[in-house]
C-alpha cells in the first residue's frame, strides 16, 4: 500500500515527537510524593515470572534515570534554591523530629497552677524517646467552629494571650526547639481576619516569635506567604500537609510525608529534587511506627512524632520509643551528610531485605541502613571498592570495623542488624571528629540493649470521669425546676468526632467501660433529681455576680458579650454564654445545685422511649432557633422562645440554642467536656468545624485547656439538684 506525502510527513512528526517525549520521560514516574524502586528489587513468585536480584547495572540504570529526571525537572520549573541558604531558615535541615502538640495537652499547660509547663513537656519526650527538634502547636481544630472565633482568635485566647504564648515559645527556644503553628485555609466560616491572609499570618507570627507555619490540608503554601513574612522582617518556614508543586519546593522548605510503605523503601520525591528539603513523615493513626522510622532513616528525613491526635492518645510503644531515640541520635549527629547532593538511594547491599542510602560528603561517606526483614541478619553486609587508607566505623554499634577482602580484592564489611532494625556506617580517611566520637559513645550504650527486648505492645490510655458532689435535696419544690423520677434508663449515645473512626481511644470512657470508645450503651439506675426547666439566663447569672462577687482567676473571654458589667439590652432571658466549665460550677455551687451527669441530661430530654429529639422522632424546625450561618454570631434566642421543643418531662430549650456543659473526662494528657444539645451557630464552608448535632443519641466532646480558651459564645449550662 502506498502512502501519500501528507501521511509520510505525519508519521515523521509522530516519530520525532515520540523521541522527544522519550527523552523527557522517566521509567520511574513518581507516585505522589514517592519514587518507585527498580522492579528487580521486588521479590517475585514463580507464577509471577520468578525473581532475579538486581545487578550493579540494574541499579546504575535506575539511578541514572532518577538523576536525569531530577536535572530536567529542576530546569523545567526554573528552580531557585536560594531560600534554603538563608541563615534564619537553615534550622529546617536538621529538624528531624516534630510532634503535633495539642494546646490542651496537660504536659504543656497546667490548668491547676495556671501556667505553661514547657520544661515538663520537653522532659517527658526526652525521657521517652530522645526529644524533639521542632513542635507544631495546635490550638484550633477540632474545637474551632463552636463559636465565631477564627484561628488567630483562638491563639489569642490561649492563657496569657499573645504575651503568654510568646513567653511559652521563648521557653521552647531556650531548649533549642523551633515552633510552628497551623493555618487553616478552609476557615472561611468564622470571623473574617479583616486583612489579607499572608499579611495577617506574617504579623501574628512575628509578634509571637514563632518560626514557621504548617499549611493544614494544603498542597503547597503559595509564595505570597513567604514574601509577606520577609516583608515584616520575620522570615517563616512553610510546611504544607501535602506535597507542593515542584516549583513551590523553592519556598516550601519542609513538607509532611504521607507515605505508602511497601517492603522496599521508596525515595521521597522532594528530598530527591532538593536534598536540603526536610520531610516529617506523618502517620498519625498507625500504632506501629517501624515503617515511619525506617523510611525516614533511609531517606535522611524526619518523623512527625504525633501522639495526641485531637485529644485521642496514640502513644508510641517502648520499642518504637527506643528506635526513635537511636534514629534521632544518629541523624542529629550526621545531619550535614543527609543534605548531600550526591545522595545515592538503594546503594547496593549483600543481603535481601537490607537497604541503604549512601551519603558522600567531602572525603567521607555515610550509609544509613534499614533491615526490612522480620529476622536478624549478621555477617557480610556490604561490598565496596578497596581504597587505601580508608577506615570504617559502625556508627550504630559505636565500633570500628575490621574490613575483610573478597578473592578479587574488594572490601567486605560485616556487622549485625536486628529484625526491623537500623545500621549506620562511616568511611573516612581521617580520625573521626569529636562529634562522631561522641555519637559512637552514645550509640554503644544505646545499642547494648536490643530493640527486641522492649515491648511493642500498644496500650490504650485510660480515662476517668470527674466525680460530681451530691447536693442537699430541697425541702420543697424549687422554683424554676422540674422533678425527674427515678428509673432504669438505657443510656445510649455516640461521639460525633470527625476523625478517629471506631478506634479504641476515641471519644470517652465511662466508669463501666474498660477503654474510651465512640459508641456507648449501658443500663443505668438513675436516681430522682430536679433539673432547671431552662438554661441559666444572663439575668440569673447577673444576680450571682452581684451577690457572690464572683470573678474568675482567669477572666480572659469571661462574659465576652457583656459590656460594663452587664448584658446587652434585651438579653436578660437569653442563656448566658462565654462562661467556662469552672464558671458554671461556681454558679451551681452558689445556687445549691450542681451540673448534670450526661445521662441525667439525656434522660430529662429523652424520657424512656429513646426518642431522637425532645419532642419526638420527627424533625420540627420550629422547635429550635433558626440556624446562624454567618461569620459573626448573632446571639442565642431567649430560652422560652421555642415551646414546641419541650421534653416529655416539660424541660425546655434542650436542643439547638446553645450547647450545655455536663461531664468532664481526664486522662494523663487531656481534659475534655461533654457538651449536649447542639447550638444555633453553624459556620459554613468546611467539614472540619466542630460538628453539630440535635439528636439525643449524640454528644459533642470539647477539648479543655484553660477557662479563657474554653469559654464560648455557643456554650451555656443548666443545673440539677438531687432529690430526696
Amino acid at each position: 500500500m502506498k502512502l501519500n506525502l501528507s501521511a509520510l510527513i505525519m508519521m515523521s512528526l509522530v516519530l520525532a515527537w515520540s523521541t522527544i517525549v522519550g527523552a523527557q520521560d522517566t521509567h520511574f514516574e513518581p507516585d505522589h510524593q514517592q519514587i518507585p524502586a527498580p522492579d528487580c528489587s521486588l521479590l517475585k513468585a514463580a507464577d509471577d515470572g520468578g525473581w532475579k536480584p538486581c545487578t550493579l547495572e540494574d541499579h546504575q540504570a535506575w539511578l541514572d534515570d532518577l538523576r536525569h529526571w531530577r536535572r530536567e525537572r529542576l530546569i523545567r520549573v526554573g528552580y531557585d534554591g536560594s531560600r534554603y541558604d538563608l541563615p534564619a531558615l537553615r534550622w529546617t535541615q536538621s529538624s528531624f523530629f516534630q510532634p503535633q502538640m495539642m494546646v490542651q495537652d496537660r504536659y504543656f499547660y497546667d490548668p491547676v497552677a495556671r501556667r505553661y509547663t514547657v520544661a515538663r513537656y520537653l522532659d517527658d519526650l526526652e525521657k521517652r524517646y530522645g526529644g524533639i527538634d521542632a513542635v507544631l502547636i495546635w490550638p484550633t481544630y477540632p474545637n474551632m467552629g463552636v463559636d465565631d472565633r477564627n484561628q488567630h482568635d483562638l491563639i489569642r485566647s490561649m492563657p496569657g494571650g499573645v504575651a503568654g504564648v510568646r513567653e511559652a515559645i521563648a521557653d521552647f527556644h531556650k531548649r533549642g526547639v523551633r515552633v510552628l503553628f497551623p493555618m487553616m485555609m478552609w476557615d472561611q466560616g468564622t470571623r473574617d481576619l479583616g486583612e489579607p491572609w499572608p499579611q495577617a499570618i506574617a504579623e501574628l507570627m512575628a509578634e509571637l516569635g514563632a518560626d514557621g507555619i504548617n499549611g493544614d490540608t494544603q498542597d503547597g503554601v503559595p509564595l505570597a506567604f513567604s514574601t509577606a513574612s520577609d516583608k515584616v522582617g520575620h522570615p517563616l518556614v512553610f510546611e504544607p500537609e501535602n506535597g507542593p508543586s515542584d516549583e513551590a519546593l523553592a519556598w516550601n522548605l519542609m513538607t509532611w510525608g504521607q507515605y505508602n510503605f511497601p517492603f522496599v523503601p521508596l525515595v521521597d520525591k522532594y528530598k530527591w529534587l532538593e536534598p536540603r528539603h526536610m520531610v516529617n513523615i506523618s502517620d498519625r493513626w498507625n500504632r506501629d511506627k517501624t515503617n515511619d522510622l525506617q523510611f525516614a532513616f533511609f531517606n535522611g528525613v524526619g518523623w512527625e512524632s504525633w501522639e495526641n491526635v485531637w485529644g485521642i492518645w496514640n502513644g508510641i510503644t517502648p520499642r518504637d520509643a527506643g528506635a526513635t531515640r537511636r534514629v534521632a541520635t544518629i541523624e542529629r549527629a550526621v545531619a550535614p551528610f543527609l543534605s548531600s547532593a550526591q545522595w545515592e538511594p538503594l546503594a547496593p547491599m549483600l543481603r535481601y531485605g537490607v537497604f541503604s542510602s549512601r551519603w558522600p560528603l567531602d572525603r567521607q561517606t555515610l550509609w544509613t541502613i534499614v533491615n526490612r526483614n522480620e529476622y536478624d541478619v549478621d555477617g557480610p553486609e556490604i561490598e565496596l571498592k578497596a581504597e587505601e587508607g580508608l577506615r570504617y566505623f559502625d556508627l550504630y554499634h559505636g565500633t570500628e570495623l575490621e574490613p575483610g577482602r573478597t578473592p578479587d580484592g574488594r572490601t567486605v564489611l560485616s556487622f549485625a542488624i536486628e529484625a526491623h532494625g537500623f545500621g549506620a556506617l562511616l568511611a573516612t580517611t581521617t580520625a573521626p571528629s569529636g562529634g562522631i566520637q561522641a555519637l559512637m559513645s552514645s550509640m554503644k550504650q544505646l545499642s547494648a540493649t536490643p530493640l527486641a527486648s522492649y515491648s511493642h505492645e500498644w496500650r490504650v490510655l485510660p480515662q476517668q470521669i470527674l466525680p460530681l458532689t451530691t447536693t442537699q435535696p430541697p425541702s420543697a419544690s424549687p422554683a424554676g425546676m422540674v422533678k425527674i423520677p427515678s428509673a432504669e434508663f438505657h443510656f445510649k449515645v455516640e461521639g460525633i468526632e470527625v476523625e478517629g473512626a471506631n478506634d479504641m481511644g476515641t471519644d470517652v470512657q465511662y466508669p463501666w467501660e474498660d477503654s474510651p470508645r465512640r459508641f456507648h450503651a449501658h443500663p443505668l439506675q438513675v436516681k430522682s433529681f430536679w433539673i432547671d426547666v431552662y438554661p441559666v439566663t444572663n439575668a440569673q447569672f447577673k444576680v450571682f455576680l452581684d451577690t457572690a462577687h464572683y470573678r474568675p482567676p482567669d477572666d480572659l473571654n469571661f462574659l465576652r458579650d457583656w459590656k460594663y458589667g452587664t448584658f446587652p439590652a434585651g438579653w436578660d432571658n437569653k442563656p448566658v454564654t462565654w462562661v467556662s466549665l469552672e464558671d458554671a460550677r461556681a454558679y451551681a455551687a452558689w445556687a445549691g445545685k450542681r451540673l448534670p451527669h450526661e445521662w441525667e441530661w439525656q434522660y430529662a430530654a429523652q424520657g424512656a422511649d429513646a426518642r431522637l429529639y425532645p419532642w419526638g422522632n420527627d424533625w420540627n424546625a420550629s422547635a429550635v432557633p433558626v440556624p446562624d450561618r454567618s461569620r459573626s454570631m448573632r446571639g442565642p434566642d431567649a430560652v422560652d422562645s421555642h415551646p414546641q421543643g419541650k421534653s416529655p418531662f416539660g424541660v425546655m430549650d434542650m436542643v439547638g440554642n446553645v450547647w450545655q456543659w455536663t461531664e468532664e473526662f481526664t486522662d494523663e494528657h487531656t481534659r475534655a467536656a461533654i457538651l449536649r444539645g447542639g447550638e444555633y451557630y453553624q459556620p459554613q464552608g468546611s467539614i472540619w468545624y466542630f460538628p453539630e448535632t440535635y439528636k439525643l443519641s449524640e454528644h459533642g466532646k470539647l477539648l479543655l485547656m484553660a477557662p479563657g480558651m474554653d469559654r464560648s459564645g455557643g456554650i451555656g449550662f443548666r443545673c440539677v439538684q438531687d432529690a430526696k
